[in-house]
């Protein structure tokens, strides 16, 4: 299909939506011109327009995180392109999977439902401890990109993958030590902080907590 048969807004633009073609997660919302158009049907790697930037730019070309383009579809009125890709790395530049992370609580009008609908065996402190692991892979993906000075996970990451694995050695050998102890205070701070180096290990390897859970959903039961 030709550019010309899309319907653009007055900036020549069509709006993209991504989705992870494994997943079918949403990814992001973009815009396209025609050359972007043109250079993804082309390389199989998406490219879009900046408005802001007003320039074309490919995903991933400073952080790494490409899109493999599957399957590129448009809207029964032409006017809206869907990317099903191949997400290396996450698609947001907060270091979430998807652009799509924040919720918003709705109300309780009568045709809707004013609280999440649990599946067996979840519960609302399951669902809050996910949010919390989300929310240090921000803190740590952060410190990643923009280093501070003195910070302990800043220099984590200085010293690299080598003292990475050491960390998350040493603490996943306190985890065992406590779990022999008498009471549970001991084993939560081992725990915490096993996890916190998970994190710094996650973020290192370009992979995310949302990732872990997924996997580990297919393994309930």
């Amino acid at each position: 299909m030709k550019f010309s048969e899309l319907k653009t807004n007055e900036q020549g633009l069509i709006p993209v939506v991504t989705q992870d073609v494994k997943s079918n997660d949403v990814l992001m919302v973009a815009y396209m011109n025609e050359e972007a158009y043109e250079k993804t049907k082309e390389t199989k790697k998406a490219y879009y327009y900046s408005r802001s930037r007003q320039q074309l730019w490919m995903k991933g070309e400073t952080s790494g995180h490409t899109q493999k383009v599957i399957n590129m579809q448009v809207d029964c009125d032409k006017d809206t392109l869907l990317l099903k890709v191949e997400q290396k790395g996450v698609a947001c530049h907060t270091g979430n999977t998807s652009c799509f992370y924040q919720n918003i609580e709705l109300g309780s009008g009568e045709n809707v439902t004013a609280s999440k609908d649990l599946e067996p065996g979840v519960t609302e402190e399951m669902l809050r401890a996910s949010d919390v692991l989300e929310e240090i892979f921000q803190v740590v993906y952060d410190r990643k990109n923009n280093p501070k000075e003195g910070a302990y996970t800043t220099y984590l990451f200085e010293k690299g993958i080598d003292k990475i694995l050491k960390k998350v050695g040493e603490e996943a050998t306190e985890v065992i030590i406590g779990a022999k102890n008498d009471g549970n205070d001991e084993i939560i701070y081992e725990i915490s902080d096993l996890l916190y180096h998970l994190t710094v290990l996650i973020v290192e390897k370009e992979a995310t907590w949302q990732a872990v859970l997924k996997e580990l959903e297919k393994r309930r039961g």
